[in-house]
């Protein structure tokens, strides 16, 4: 693990109260859209990539979903969402781990990233991430990735991010993965600011 990744998160998380953060969101309804398309019901098994202090968990909580994970390398954000979900999220795993040293044990119906890859700008923190997502996601699962779309922030919490399109997502996922639907979606930031972002919804195929 990175610790000089996991000081920086840990830090912006212990600073900034959680309806600041600028990726905050009340209600993760373009995630959520392209959930029900995959299917996903409550007897799947769903991991939050970054989830941190996300309101994705209080969400599939509410749709039923017991078999859920959160992975964040941040301590300080895993127990704020600990706290706040208080006993409604005793049946969550929560791993405190960086993605890219993190070995899967299990297998999942549905990965679920807002916001993570695209901070993954070295070439082998990205090709351990997709290494982990495809050994966590079983066969005909899917996994929902979102990132800054190409007209999107450079820059994110201080440190470079890269951009894609869906088309880049499905390019770096073919051997493993086939795009199944995608959306565009303008995320207006606490302050106002307009980010794009794309959500790329894919199907594990071998």
């Amino acid at each position: 693990m990175s610790v000089d990744r996991k000081e920086h998160w840990d830090t912006v998380y212990g600073k900034t109260p959680e309806t600041r953060l600028s990726w905050h969101q009340d209600d993760p309804a373009v995630s959520l859209n392209l959930i029900r398309m995959a299917g996903i019901t409550a007897g799947a098994s769903v991991i939050d990539i970054g989830g941190g202090m996300s309101r994705f968990t209080d969400t599939v909580l509410a749709m039923g979903l017991r078999d859920v994970t959160v992975l964040d390398l941040s301590h300080v954000a895993l127990d704020a969402a600990r706290d706040r979900l208080g006993s409604s999220g005793r049946s969550v795993t929560w791993l405190c781990q960086d993605i890219t040293s993190w070995s899967p044990t299990r297998t999942y119906d549905l990965w679920h990233d807002r916001a993570v890859f695209h901070f993954l700008t070295a070439p082998s923190d990205r090709a351990a991430y997709i290494e982990n997502l495809t050994r966590a996601v079983r066969i005909d699962g899917h996994a929902i990735i979102a990132t800054f779309a190409p007209d999107g922030p450079e820059r994110c919490s201080g440190l470079p991010v890269a951009r894609y399109s869906p088309e880049d997502i499905a390019a770096l996922l073919a051997e493993g993965f086939v795009l199944v639907a995608h959306r565009r979606h303008l995320h207006v930031t606490p302050k106002g600011t307009q980010q794009a972002f794309q959500y790329s919804l894919l199907r594990r195929i071998g």
